[in-house]
Parts: C-alpha cells; structure tokens; sequence
C-alpha cells in the first residue's frame, strides 16, 4: 500500500513539474508550411533589429526562447513576410504560416495579446486592400491616358480620403474597445496623430494605469498629457511676440473675437501651398469677425517678409525667429507646420489644423451660426 502511495505522489509529482512554465522567458514554437528558399526565421524586437534567429528544422519547424519581464511587441521576419506579436516572461506560444497564402494569414496561440494583434492587423488588411485596389485602377487609368490627370486625382482622390477616414475611425474604436490590451496601444499609433489629437489625449489618460513597467507606453501618456493644455476645448495660453514692426503682439489682444493662430515658413512647401486658401477665407470671413495671427518659425527675417508679401498675406504677423525651438513654439507644443489653431470669443480653442475644404466648412458653419444668433438678438 506504501509503495503505491509513493508512486501516486511521485506520479503527481512529475505532472506538477511538466505543468510548470519558465516565468524567466517566453517561447515561440513556428511551423511554416511551403517554406520554398526560406531557411531562417529572425526574432525581431519593436523597431525592427534581430535579436534571434533560428534555422528552420526538415519538419519546416524552428523555435524561440528569448527574456522579456513585460508585455511587449516583436516581430517574425520570414524572408521578405513580417508577422507581429506581443511576448512576455511564461508565454508558450504556437505559430502556424503558409508562404504560399498570399494574404499572409496565420494562426498565433498561447498568448492572448498577439491573438488581440491578428485580429488588429485583420482589419487593417481590409483597408490595405482597399486602398491597393484604388491605387492600382488609378495607376492603370493614368497610363491609358500616358500622364497624370487633375481630372483623374480628383476621381479618385476623395475615394481615397475617404477609405484612410474610415481606416482611423476603425483603429480609434479598435483601441477604445481593448484599452488593456498593448494591441490596442499599437492600434492608437496608427490613428492619425493630428486630426486624432483630441481622442488619442483622452485615450492616453484612459490606460496611465496600465502597463507602468513598460516605458514606451509610458512615454506615449506622458507626451499626450503635455498636449493636452493646446488641444480642442481647452483655454488658448497666452503669450507674447515680435511683430513684423518689432512691436510686441498679444494673443490676449484678440479677446471677444474670433482669431485663427496660423504656424507657418516661408521655407515650407506646404505652408505655402496652402497660403491662397487663407487669403480666400480671410477675405470671406474676416468681415464676418475672423481674425489671423500668423506666426513665422522663419529665422531670416527679411525671408519672412518676403513670403509675407508675395503671398499676399494682409493679417497680423508675428515671429520668434527661432524655428521649432521658439517659445511659442514650444508653448503650443509645435513640432510641424503648417499647424493651426481657431480660438473663440472667449479664448477657448475650438478646432486644430483643419485646412482646405474642411477650413472653409468649419468658417461656414461657424460664422453663419454667430450671424444667425446676432439676428435673433
């Protein structure tokens, strides 16, 4: 009866060890059906270096163990194939890839956060090919024709627009619905930081208390918190600039009207590209009350001027002289031009960068509305 007892506890025994996972390091177990050339499998870490590589065995398989004390991101590089996933310390972790599948689909187990990531690059997969298919009948009616047409570009142009639209708005709720996921923090780096400022701040505030250990994720709250005092909804801060004259320029001076904060160079291509659609809504709207203070990240100053006249344009000016490193450039947190800011009546800003046509929308409704509410008074 003894004898059976040990066995029976020696038999439990051994079952508790196998069950045990390595908490010191994560394991990648891959099997790659139609490998063709391909013999070596690399281990990537989140900005693309190798950290490992692996032959691939005569049964197609190869195999990982690396270190990693939190969740964080890594790649499969498989020839010319990468495959992403999200590794920590006790991960056993399965893969399973085609070479053939020109999709690139793959089968991922063992670890929770790189299924959450399949599943995010699925539903990017659905706008690349979206976007490719656009491309490619563009390319293919352009060289029909044998050159690029304005009448073509505008075909397809806001087809195109409208896809990345969608795109951002799927990968701002994909991050919104798996804020504890580090998935979802890599679908909230693909969100257009601009147009997405707003949501991407309130998103960063959302999940400051997840994933202290890992320092990008950390980086990334910290940033967007900094933005906050400059994003929509918030009072505009005031300060102080040299005027074309010398003179010193207040932003508070524009307070109870409506003023348009437009960073800007003479050096920059797209700034001044889009300096005529300014002119135009400053000549439409500024009788209706709007206001524009340009500030110049231009160090000559006889370079500013220039452009200032060339372009014709008749609002206030200001500059620092300092390029990016100015101090209202750095109040406002600018780190590219052109950048925009509308700021009500009561200081408050009410929109961020919007250019083109959506200016002009944004100016239409704003001061149809204000010129309504002075009839009804």
């Amino acid at each position: 009866m003894k004898r059976h007892l040990i066995l029976f506890v020696a038999a439990i025994l051994s079952m508790t060890v196998f069950a045990c996972k390595d908490k010191e390091a994560f394991t990648i177990a891959g099997t790659v059906k139609n490998p063709g050339s391909l013999r070596t499998v690399y281990l990537l870490n989140v900005s693309g270096s190798a950290i490992d590589s692996a032959t691939l065995s005569d049964e197609h398989q190869f195999q990982f163990k690396e270190h990693s004390p939190y969740a964080n991101f890594f790649k499969l590089r498989l020839g010319g194939t990468i495959f992403d996933l999200i590794a920590k310390n006790g991960d056993e972790i399965t893969f399973d890839t085609d070479l053939e599948d020109k999709k690139n689909t793959y089968q991922i187990k063992g670890s929770d956060e790189s299924e959450k990531m399949r599943e995010f690059n699925k539903l990017s997969n659905v706008y690349i090919e979206k976007t490719t298919k656009i491309a490619s009948e563009y390319e293919s009616k352009a060289e029909a024709l044998g050159k690029e047409s304005p009448e073509l570009i505008a075909q397809y142009k806001p087809i195109y627009v409208s896809i990345i639209n969608d795109y951002n708005k799927a990968a701002m709720k994909f991050a919104n619905d798996n804020k504890q996921s580090l998935a979802g923090f890599y679908a909230a780096n693909q969100v257009d930081s601009i147009k997405y400022e707003s949501q991407l701040v309130a998103y960063a505030d959302s999940i400051k208390s997840y994933f202290k250990d890992n320092p990008m994720v950390q980086q990334f709250v910290q940033s967007k918190k900094s933005l906050e005092p400059v994003t929509i909804g918030h009072k505009a801060p005031d300060f102080t600039i040299a005027g074309v004259d010398g003179k010193p320029i207040k932003l508070s001076d524009f307070r109870g009207k409506y003023v348009m904060l437009d960073f800007w160079a003479s050096w920059c291509v797209p700034c001044r590209r889009e300096n005529p659609n300014v002119v135009k809504m400053y000549a439409k709207y500024h009788p209706l009350g709007l206001n524009i203070l340009g500030i110049s990240l231009d160090q000559d100053k006889g370079k500013w001027q220039q452009a200032v006249q060339a372009d014709k344009l008749t609002w206030n000016h200001g500059s620092d002289l300092k390029n990016f490193e100015g101090p209202t450039e750095s109040l406002y947190h600018i780190y590219q031009i052109p950048t925009n800011f509308i700021i009500d009546p009561q200081g408050v800003i009410v929109a961020k960068n919007i250019m083109g046509d959506d200016l002009e929308e944004f100016l239409n409704k704003t001061f149809n509305k204000s010129q309504q509410i002075v009839k009804i008074k």
